[in-house]
C-alpha cells in the first residue's frame, strides 16, 4: 500500500529513499518509523502499513544509505552478521540528522496533518528513539528494545516531548542493570514512560521472529498508539464507531454494513463457544448465516458500563432474549426451548484506526445452560439468572453458593 519517496539530507550530502504509507483516508498525523539493523525490509514496510491503518502517514527512512543504500536483509545467520557489521559502522549522529530530515519530509507532504511529528523505532531505531527525543522537536518518540541508551543519559535533560521505551526482561543487549540506570534518570521526566516485559527477549514485537511474543507485542503496541494519540492524534470516537457496528448487527441486521465497519482482516471470537470467524470472507459467512439473521427477535443488550481506551472499547452489558430460535453462535445444535434468558456479558473490542479489528466476547455458558434447562445446578457451583440480577442490584445476597459462608458469621 506504500511507495518510495526521496528525502533530502540536512547536511546537503545528497538524498536517500524512504518507504511511505498513507491511510485509506488520504491524510493523518506524520510518524517516522526507525528501522532495525536489517534495513528497510519487508518487516519494516509492513510496520509502516500497519501504522497507516492506525491513521498515520508513516515514513521509514533508509538510515543505512550512507553505508549501503536500499539494503534489505533477512534474518539468516549470514545476514545477521552483515547487519551487525553495518551497525558497528553506523554513525549515530548522522542517523539522528537523517531522522530529522525525514520529519522535514513529512511536514512538507500535503497528506500530513501536523499537531507534531511522531517517531517509532525498533532495535537500532529504538536506540535512536531516545536520541530523537533529545535532539529533535518530535512530539512523541517510541523505542522498542533500544541498546546503549544507558551510556547517553546526559542528554535526557534536553527531552521536551513524550518518550516511551519498551524493554525485554531477557534482553542481553540491555540487561537489568542498564534498564535500572535508564529508569533512574528517565523516570524523573514528566512525559517519560518506561516499560519492561517479563519473560521476553529482544525483538519480541517482530512478527514471525524467533522471539516474537504476541501478548507483549499487543500490550506494547497499545501503549505506543496511546502515547502517540495523546500528543499528535488521530482522534477517533471509538464509542460511536462501536455503536454504529452494533446498530448494523442487532437493529438493521445488515451484514454488508456490519462488515464495512471492520478492517480488511478482522476476527470475532465468542470465547465460551469459540464461534466467530477470521477474515472478511469467513466472518461475513458467519454473520450472514449464523448470527445477524439467526438471533431471536426479542434479543436486546442492556448497557452497564463502557471503558474507552486508546485502541479499544470494553463493554459490560446484560444480554436478554427468549430462546425461540436456534442460536448457532451461543447454543449450537440446541433446539429452541422457549426459555427466557438474561446473562452478563463482556466485550473487548479493538480498533485499528477507525475500523473495528476484533471482538472478544465473554459470558458464563453455565448460566445459559441452567436457564434453558440443559444443566442441573444441583450440587454444582453455578447460578442461573441470578448472575444478571445481582449485576444490576448489588444489594442482593452474596455467597449463596458457598456452603461454608454461614459458618464464618461473627468470626
Amino acid at each position: 500500500m506504500g511507495k518510495s519517496i526521496s528525502i533530502a539530507a540536512r547536511d546537503g550530502s545528497g538524498s536517500f529513499s524512504g518507504y511511505l504509507a498513507v491511510p485509506a483516508s488520504g491524510h493523518g498525523p506524520g510518524v517516522v518509523i526507525g528501522q532495525e539493523i536489517f534495513g528497510v525490509n519487508a518487516n519494516m514496510r509492513s510496520i509502516a502499513d500497519s501504522y497507516a491503518e492506525e491513521g498515520y502517514v508513516a515514513l521509514v527512512p533508509d538510515l543505512f544509505w550512507r553505508l549501503e543504500p536500499n539494503l534489505e536483509l533477512g534474518y539468516s545467520e549470514a545476514e545477521f552478521g552483515q547487519a551487525i557489521g553495518l551497525f558497528q559502522r553506523f554513525d549515530v549522529d548522522k542517523g539522528v540528522d537523517d531522522i530529522a530530515a525525514a520529519m522535514d519530509a513529512l511536514r512538507a507532504l500535503p497528506e500530513v496533518e501536523e499537531r507534531g511529528i511522531g517517531y517509532v523505532g525498533f532495535c537500532l531505531g529504538g536506540k535512536l528513539a531516545y536520541l530523537t527525543a533529545a535532539r529533535t522537536d518530535a512530539a512523541c518518540s517510541v523505542g522498542y528494545y533500544g541498546m546503549g541508551i544507558e551510556q547517553m543519559l546526559d542528554e535526557a535533560q534536553n527531552i521536551k516531548g513524550r518518550l516511551v521505551l519498551h524493554f525485554a526482561e531477557q534482553d542481553v543487549y540491555c540487561d537489568a542493570s542498564a534498564r535500572a540506570a535508564i529508569g533512574e534518570v528517565l523516570g524523573k521526566l514528566p512525559k517519560a514512560e518506561i516499560y519492561s516485559y517479563p519473560g521476553v527477549d529482544h525483538a519480541f514485537a517482530r512478527p514471525n521472529g524467533m522471539h516474537f511474543d504476541k501478548p507483549a507485542a499487543l500490550m506494547a503496541h497499545e501503549r505506543s498508539i496511546g502515547a502517540l494519540k495523546r500528543e499528535i492524534g488521530p482522534d477517533f470516537d471509538l464509542s460511536q464507531l462501536w455503536e454504529d457496528h452494533i446498530h448494523h448487527e442487532f437493529a438493521a441486521r445488515d451484514v454488508p454494513a456490519t462488515m464495512a465497519t471492520m478492517v480488511a482482516q478482522p476476527y470475532v471470537n465468542h470465547i465460551p463457544t469459540m464461534t466467530g470467524g477470521v477474515g472478511q470472507d469467513e466472518l461475513a459467512r458467519f454473520y450472514r448465516n449464523h448470527f445477524v439473521h439467526g438471533n431471536p427477535p426479542d434479543m436486546k443488550l442492556v448497557p452497564i458500563s463502557r471503558t474507552v481506551g486508546a485502541l479499544q472499547v470494553v463493554d459490560e452489558f446484560v444480554m436478554c432474549f427468549t430462546h425461540t430460535s436456534e442460536i448457532d453462535w451461543m447454543l449450537p445444535g440446541v433446539p429452541p426451548t422457549g426459555k427466557y434468558v438474561e446473562i452478563p456479558m463482556l466485550g473487548v473490542i479493538r480498533f485499528r484506526g477507525d475500523k473495528l479489528c476484533h471482538e472478544h466476547i465473554y459470558w458464563d455458558q453455565a448460566s445459559v445452560l441452567v436457564q434453558i434447562g440443559l444443566l442441573d445446578r444441583a450440587g454444582l457451583p453455578v447460578a442461573g439468572v441470578e448472575t444478571a440480577k445481582k449485576l444490576l442490584d448489588e444489594s442482593l445476597e452474596s455467597n449463596t453458593l458457598m456452603t461454608k459462608w454461614k459458618d464464618s458469621k461473627g468470626r
